[in-house]
């Protein structure tokens, strides 16, 4: 196979990934070896790739690819999410384009508008995938909307619902006036804003003084629906206003006033008004103490009826207009600068209007108790472990979920109302008649019931993906759902662990009785150099698919993984890429280089290369167990730097050098064999973070058979570490940088040969391999270095290099002297630093040992100094 002089990425990938599909190397079928199964957390349907995404799917490819080399049946399943909210408000959008409201159309119609735009749209992200290498079942493609997915949502449901863990009730959920829907308590973000505290003035019904009580609010506009003023019986400048009433301001509806010790007799005046339909903590008041409950809002944040002279203005605008007419009818005592947390729509990033509203609620208590206990326990491991404090904490203070959303999009609840009251649940409008039919005695019709208008919120379906992409749900004891679950690992960002994790582990107990996943790896968010968060809106986040057209596939991933440490969040800096693309250049050119060889079956094995060899198999087998071990913790990043030195450094800095032939001369064919074979292992063990390039390599390494792959081929064994060799060899590695220096310093060509003289203790059993590196005619041992020799030292040894025919006298003992004043004052301070008792007496056994080599380090190289200043002034 004819190989190019440059890497050309676009060519290489497309070639390569066109050649897995075609041979059908992604796809995975239930057999007899160990499973390794990943769901990919399910992107919006109509998304389209990110950073984020980039880097959770490299992660997963990783992982996935590394599973099927060390012989395991890999399955990775890809699919996508219907996104209700987020989906629904891009057709609303479009339809306006269009001169559409929603509001004009039929359920029906707008659901075909909604899948017309998802069929245009959706998959683009599947497809962008596929440029970064992502080895998915793409058969197994699940979407939540799709048949086998939609029908194990409303199983699921239906069962709940006869288990009595769905009802229907009217509570206070948060409200989005944007997407006309409630929202669980995870989908709202609080954030810091800057607004006012506003204090009104309330008159004391019949106080001939005209007397009145002072409340600080944050939201004068909902005053319109205050049913009472309540103090804390503790408080002493408000016991005054016990047993009285007050009147709200500019509406003069006339209001009781409550005792309750919930009251913060330190937050403002200690009066607090009452508006238990726009409040959470009102409204628990409010069901406390019996008070009629002020619906004051639309659905779309304007003001209704009970707004009074506001109706069908913005909350907002009320709020700027109320304090005004406060202020000019004398009600308004004071505004002050306040700060205060506010819930914002994580969809839509509109402030969340708490409000009262027929929900459909999931309890939560039984389902949490042994999901809580999985991670406590370890049975479901994270990476990081600082994450298991905050999923404890979320699951020891859970709340009921609110699966009802007010939208078209969506699973709709099969829940179907009565004529005379009542409701009854069903997959199918035909099945809910049959068991209405049960319910009532009175005659009743299929076109009776009427169904709910709402659909589930769009985590209801994917809590089940680990089970329902297996068809776990409507067949739980298929073959697939038997062999593929539980999956092994999850790879998702710490930002949905309560929407997508937690609830996925709960599901895994409901209905199958064990954990859904083994390992759960969380991602940190992909931030900007300068450490903010990458946005469309701050317009500093690039675009993937420019990235991977720039650095190729590879450069990318590798640059994403060097900077993405588990659970950290990754500061990405386009350099890294450059990195990326330049390590794959460098991996190109040492295969291009080898392959330039040529070999002759009559020559030799040098002595130097066998040591080479033996060297860097001790040095690949070592790595080997250390890169185990970073698998084994999840730390991808620092198993691809550790590659990356591996080859960079050992492989080709040093390996190559030692090995290469002579210009223009063959190289050995044992040598050159096992020098192919140390080529194979680095790809195979690079396949998983960089995996077109290595197969492009690979299959040039050999002539391979039709649909053979490297990524099927096993990753390479740790064998025999010779640990002696290795730390012999990283002496042999100073010796020759030792000489290397000399040449540099003095500017000696490497085509001139050098002596090497050595007073200590040496091993001369690397001689051959310090003789070829440094181009030298001879290692020999002295008792004396020869005058002007220039001078180096390895650990107490001290080696020289004749230089009398090639150096500036002067100019040498100049750099000499000046050397030897800065040893000397660095004796100084190390002796300083151990006459002081203190510092010996108390600092750790092993910092005081180092300063004890430093200072016999020191004296030696003085004393060699020395040597060499007087060898040349004689």
């Amino acid at each position: 196979m004819e190989i190019a002089s440059k890497y050309n990425p676009a060519e290489v990938e497309e070639k390569w990934y066109q050649y897995w599909m075609e041979h059908n190397l992604f796809h995975s079928v239930p057999d007899e070896r160990e499973p390794y199964t990943i769901v990919i957390p399910p992107p919006n349907v109509t998304g389209v790739l990110h950073m984020g995404h980039m880097l959770n799917n490299t992660i997963q490819d990783v992982l996935v690819r590394r599973a099927r080399m060390q012989g395991k049946n890999a399955c990775w399943v890809p699919g996508t999410d219907h996104a209700s909210i987020a989906t629904e408000a891009k057709v609303v959008n479009r339809l306006a384009s269009q001169g559409i409201k929603k509001s004009d159309l039929t359920r029906e119609q707008f659901l075909n508008h909604a899948w017309e735009w998802t069929r245009e749209h959706g998959g683009i992200i599947l497809e962008q995938l596929k440029k970064l290498g992502a080895s998915c079942d793409w058969e197994r493609t699940a979407f939540t909307m799709d048949e086998a997915r939609s029908e194990s949502v409303l199983r699921v449901f239906c069962d709940l619902y006869d288990k009595g863990l769905i009802y229907r009730g009217v509570r206070m959920v948060n409200w989005d006036p944007k997407a006309l829907t409630a929202l669980s308590d995870e989908e709202v973000i609080h954030k810091e804003v800057n607004g006012k505290l506003y204090y009104l003035q309330y008159k004391i019904e019949g106080d001939p003084d005209g007397g009145y009580a002072v409340v600080a609010t944050t939201r004068p506009e909902t005053i319109m629906g205050d049913t009472a003023m309540c103090i804390n019986p503790n408080d002493p400048k408000n016991a005054h206003l016990k047993g009285k009433k007050v009147i709200v301001p500019l509406i003069d509806r006339v209001i009781p006033v409550i005792e309750d010790e919930y009251v913060d007799i330190e937050f403002g005046t200690g009066c607090l008004k009452v508006t238990p339909a726009h409040d959470v903590n009102d409204y628990m008041l409010g069901e406390k103490y019996n008070l009629p409950s002020i619906d004051i809002f639309n659905p779309d944040g304007t003001l209704n009826e009970h707004g009074a002279m506001y109706a069908g203005m913005d909350r907002f605008a009320v709020r700027k207009q109320i304090e005004k007419d406060l202020a000019a009818a004398g009600l308004m005592e004071k505004t002050e600068p306040y700060t205060n947390k506010v819930g914002f729509s994580e969809r839509t990033d509109e402030a969340i209007e708490p409000k009262l509203s027929m929900q459909w609620f999931l309890k939560m208590d039984e389902l949490a108790r042994p999901a809580a206990e999985a991670v406590e326990n370890d049975i479901i491991t994270f990476y990081p472990e600082k994450y298991k404090n905050t999923y404890r904490h979320w699951m020891e203070n859970i709340k009921d979920w609110c699966i009802s959303r007010q939208l078209w999009w969506g699973h709709r609840i099969p829940a179907y109302f009565l004529p005379q009251g009542g409701v009854v649940v069903g997959m199918t409008r035909e099945e809910a008649f049959e068991k209405a039919k049960q319910m009532v005695n009175y005659p009743l019709t299929i076109d009776d019931l009427k169904q709910d208008e709402d659909v589930l919120d769009t985590w209801f379906s994917s809590w089940l993906w680990p089970i329902s992409v297996f068809d776990g749900i409507r067949k739980p004891d298929n073959r697939e759902i038997r062999y593929y679950y539980p999956t092994s690992d999850l790879v998702t960002g710490p930002d949905i662990i309560f929407f997508w994790v937690a609830r996925m582990i709960m599901s895994g107990y409901a209905y199958r009785q064990e954990p859904c996943f083994r390992n759960v790896y969380f991602t940190g968010i992909v931030r900007d150099k300068l450490g903010r968060k990458m946005s469309k809106q701050l317009g500093n986040s690039p675009d993937p698919i420019d990235l991977m057209n720039q650095y190729g596939a590879d450069g990318v991933r590798m640059g994403m993984l060097l900077s993405s440490a588990a659970g950290n969040d990754l500061l990405f800096d386009e350099t890294l890429c450059e990195q990326g693309r330049n390590f794959n250049n460098k991996i190109w050119n040492a295969f291009r280089l080898i392959k330039g060889w040529e070999t002759d079956n009559s020559l030799p094995r040098p002595e130097s290369a066998r040591i080479a060899i033996d060297w860097f198999g001790s040095k690949l087998s070592e790595t080997i167990t250390e890169l185990d071990d970073l698998f084994s913790k999840y730390r991808l990043s620092e198993a691809l730097m550790l590659l990356y030195k591996l080859f960079w450094d050992e492989f080709s800095s040093w390996y190559l050098e030692m090995i290469k032939p002579a210009y223009q001369q063959p190289i050995d064919s044992e040598t050159y064999r096992v020098t192919l074979d140390y080529f194979d292992a680095l790809l195979r063990l690079l396949h998983p973070f960089m995996p077109f390039i290595t197969e492009e390599l690979w299959q040039a390494l050999q002539q391979r058979a039709a649909g053979e792959s490297i990524m099927t081929a096993m990753q390479p064994r740790e064998k025999t570490t010779d640990k002696p060799l290795l730390a012999d060899f990283e002496l042999v590695k100073q010796v020759i940088a030792g000489v290397r220096t000399i040449r540099l310093e003095k500017n000696i060509p490497n085509r001139d040969a050098l002596e090497l003289q050595v007073a200590g203790h040496h091993d001369a059993r690397y001689d051959s391999v310090i003789s070829k590196m440094c181009h030298l005619t001879s290692v020999t041992a002295v008792s004396d270095k020869q005058a002007g020799a220039a001078v180096f030292m390895v650990g107490t040894t001290e080696y020289s290099v004749p230089l009398a025919d090639k150096m500036d006298v002067e100019a040498e003992l100049q750099k000499l002297k000046g050397e030897l004043e800065y040893t000397e004052g660095f004796l100084l301070s190390v002796n300083r630093k151990l006459g002081n008792e203190r510092f010996v007496q108390n600092a750790k056994p092993e910092i005081v040992e180092n300063e004890r080599r430093k200072k016999a380090d020191a004296e030696s190289k003085i004393a060699s100094l020395k040597e060499s200043i007087a060898a040349l002034e004689g």
